[in-house]
């Protein structure tokens, strides 16, 4: 059986598509729907699984990412 990992994923709109990152292991990915961006970071990051060696993933995996929103005064 294959292990998971839950990641963060952060989309946005650029242009006429979206761009997709995993803030954990620095990797993005785009697509022109934001369920295409998804599955494309998704494909990426489990490529990057299979290929990557134990060092290098432990040297990318950042394991303390937060997002949060805030509010700030703008006027």
């Amino acid at each position: 059986m294959k292990q998971t990992k839950q990641l963060t994923i952060i989309i946005e709109r650029e242009g006429d598509g979206y761009v997709s990152l995993c803030p954990e292991l620095d990797i993005a990915s785009q697509g022109d729907t934001v369920e295409e961006a998804k599955s494309n970071l998704i494909e990426a990051l489990e490529l990057f699984f299979e290929t990557a060696n134990n060092s290098e993933i432990e040297r990318r995996l950042n394991n303390e990412v937060f997002v949060q929103q805030v509010e700030v005064k703008i006027g």
